[in-house]
């Protein structure tokens, strides 16, 4: 599946970029998770370690000072390994088995960071390490980007629910709903915006919500989303009953055989790619300093995505 995606996807037309300092963010972040006691097995270290996170932050980020790209890589660690425990260790099965390890997670989010309000003691080592990756966001001295990462980490979690309802009664959504809470669950909106964060400017409050930024943001994180998918459909399409991919979706709503709806994917995206370029370079045009380092950064996830996506063992 991955040569069907190679062949199929239209290569994101933007410079491919990458961070000087990426060996030694892995090694960090191999020390973060392994202080915090994130995966306990072997096979787990494994399967992270295959991820590669530090590649993907350094081609997302490649301009940020070292230790925004320690908080990135961390953070796209972090979602490995709760989209791994819910994907592949059975966390996620069942709203029932979810909801009490998300509550403890919303709990810490609630405190926003704040050094002087302890962790709760049992939230276990993905909630402590949460509360370590917010106090350091925190720590940058952006509230409203820290206001934005907890709304949109909370926005996540709450979707992890939805795709645990999905498991448990065996259905596949309908295309328009799984691309409205795809955004959510692939945590892509908090990687935005700590890459916002590690960045030295960004645009200002008012610019953030501006239409126009807004409707790219959306349409950025569909991009991201979507590659992934034709990226990770064949390892996904023997798992029963995971329904959270696009081609999925696609072929459960139409009825179209899997062929059909893996070109249909790859036309989904490569129309959205082509309409994405097309507005990034008419707001280039008037863009100031806050606005450009915005488009900067959305180009970069598109490009690292899909230039991470066609080595990652994730994937294989």
């Amino acid at each position: 599946m991955r040569d069907f995606a190679l062949s199929a996807l239209h290569e994101p037309p933007f410079p491919s970029r990458r961070h000087p300092a990426v060996d030694l963010a892995a090694v960090q972040s191999a020390a973060w998770v392994r202080d915090f006691g994130l995966v306990g097995d072997q096979a787990g270290r494994r399967r992270l370690a295959g991820a590669h996170a530090a590649e993907l932050a350094a081609r997302a980020c490649p301009e940020a000072s070292p230790s925004g790209l320690r908080l990135l890589t961390d953070l796209i660690n972090w979602l490995f390994v709760v989209d791994d425990a819910c994907d592949d260790d059975g966390l996620g099965a069942a709203p029932t088995l979810l909801a009490p390890t998300l509550a403890g997670l919303l709990a810490v989010l609630d405190r926003h960071g704040d050094p002087e309000v302890p962790v709760p003691a049992d939230g276990g080592p993905i909630a402590a390490a949460l509360h370590d990756l917010i106090r350091r966001a925190r720590d940058r001295n952006r509230p409203a980007h820290l206001l934005r990462l907890v709304s949109q980490l909370r926005e996540y979690l709450l979707a992890l629910l939805w795709e645990a309802a999905n498991r448990e009664r065996r259905r596949v959504p309908g295309v328009a709903e799984y691309m409205q809470m795809r955004r959510h669950t692939g945590g892509v909106r908090p990687s935005f915006t700590v890459t916002d964060l590690a960045r030295p400017s960004a645009p200002r409050a008012e610019q953030r919500v501006a239409p126009a930024l807004t409707v790219l943001d959306a349409l950025a994180t569909d991009l991201v989303c979507w590659c992934n998918d034709l990226f990770s459909y064949g390892k996904e399409r023997g798992t029963v009953p995971e329904a959270h991919n696009l081609v999925t979706t696609i072929a459960g709503e139409t009825g179209q055989d899997e062929s059909a709806a893996l070109h249909a994917a790859a036309d989904r995206f490569n129309k959205a790619l082509a309409t994405y370029a097309e507005r990034d370079a008419a707001l280039s045009a008037v863009a100031d300093e806050g606005t450009r380092a915005f488009l900067d950064t959305r180009r970069d996830w598109i490009r690292a995505t899909y230039d991470w996506s066609r080595a990652a063992g994730r994937y294989a």
